[in-house]
């Protein structure tokens, strides 16, 4: 029993099929092996840009779908976290670090950059959060040193998604040491560069599949040619991008808790426990009814943002609404539906664990659920 949406026209749902059929072929049989690795195949990003997958807002003329409608993107975070493909970050890649090159770059970076972006040949991460600077911009300690045609660069990073992987790493960095969050710029730093060291792949409770690494800076001589943006203007930047940041993370959230509850659902159906099904008792039909009735109210909402996102309408505090929302329904849904199973909902191989895990990070990462709550209370109350 499902509210029929009216968000979605053809070829978004045409747009669905070629997700699933990717995800079905090149994904889901390998996500197990991609877990233990702690990293996902190369090829794999190569595969998603062959099915256009990737890019799908960069422009034609770079090789991209050329579409800034965000409901594409929409549809591609709904499958991946309906199939549990936690793994391969392609929402962190187009949704995140994209808007920054194809609104931020210089035509030659664009020319440099972004074929290889929608083929799968470039990988890319954002890399803001330090050791001692997760949320607070203000406190970030990476620098960058003007040196005549270059920058220098020092630092560290943290969290960062994709970090083994990327071939080019957007970097948050103080250019002006006593500007605060007012100082700081965005530099691109590319494979290979001299000095630039990738630490370990950080061992994470969930999401194993998607790398995610600690980043070294000392003394990376970045040309100023990789200058993203104005010098100074990346807090700019970084406020305007968070909306469609944490819009997408909660997407994955209300499809994840959606799809759970399906998959429990079904459970309930089938498992016996006192000579009949477990949905034969009234608790279980009072739980499935409640996730179900928050689950529909919640999609309700999620459709009207991305629908006002799509259209340029989307503010900051509907996005932070959205984000907290659907991330602690997708929480507290996932710990619900763990219990319905009993102890079988602690074993590995079952979904609704690996998922127990996975949606941890979802109230932490994007902006915490208390930074939500302080971004929504000062647009009502100042």
């Amino acid at each position: 029993m499902t509210l029929e949406r009216d968000l979605y026209g053809p070829d978004h749902e045409a747009f669905r099929e070629t997700v699933r059929t990717f995800l079905a072929k090149e994904v889901v049989p390998h996500h197990a092996r991609w877990e233990r690795d702690g990293v996902v195949d190369r090829e794999v990003w190569r595969s998603a840009g062959r099915q256009g997958l990737l890019g799908t807002a960069v422009g034609e003329e770079y090789g991209g779908g050329g579409s800034d409608d965000f409901r594409y993107s929409a549809v591609l975070i709904e499958e991946f976290a309906r199939a549990g493909a936690s793994g391969l970050a392609l929402s962190l890649h187009n949704d995140i670090v994209g808007p920054y090159l194809t609104s931020l770059g210089t035509e030659e970076q664009k020319r440099r950059w972004l074929p290889g972006f929608v083929s799968g040949d470039i990988v890319t991460a954002i890399a803001m959060s330090e050791p001692g600077a997760g949320s607070d911009l203000q406190g970030i300690r990476t620098t960058a040193t003007d040196a005549g045609d270059h920058w220098v660069l020092d630092g560290t990073k943290t969290f960062i998604s994709n970090g083994i992987l990327a071939d080019l790493v957007v970097v948050v960095a103080k250019t002006t040491p006593d500007g605060g969050a007012h100082g700081l710029s965005l530099l691109v730093v590319e494979r290979g560069a001299e000095g630039f060291e990738r630490g370990r792949n950080l061992d994470k409770i969930g999401q194993k599949a998607q790398d995610t690494a600690e980043l070294f800076f000392d003394g990376v001589r970045v040309p100023k040619e990789n200058l993203l943006g104005e010098e100074n203007q990346a807090f700019t930047y970084l406020m305007g991008n968070l909306a469609q940041e944490r819009l997408a993370i909660a997407v994955g959230a209300a499809a994840a808790a959606e799809d759970i509850l399906g998959v429990t659902t079904a459970y309930v159906k089938e498992r016996e426990a006192f000579g009949r099904p477990l949905a034969r008792l009234q608790h279980i039909r009072f739980e499935i009814a409640e996730m179900a009735t928050e689950c529909a109210v919640t999609r309700a909402f999620m459709d009207r943002c991305i629908a006002d996102h799509t259209k340029g309408e989307l503010d900051a505090a509907h996005a932070s609404m959205a984000k907290w929302w659907a991330t602690e329904l997708q929480k507290r849904t996932v710990d619900r539906c763990l219990q319905l199973h009993g102890g079988y909902g602690y074993m590995s191989e079952y979904r609704v664990a690996r998922a127990f895990l996975d949606s941890r990070v979802q109230t932490i990462y994007g902006g915490t659920t208390e930074i939500m709550k302080e971004i929504i209370g000062r647009s009502l109350l100042g």
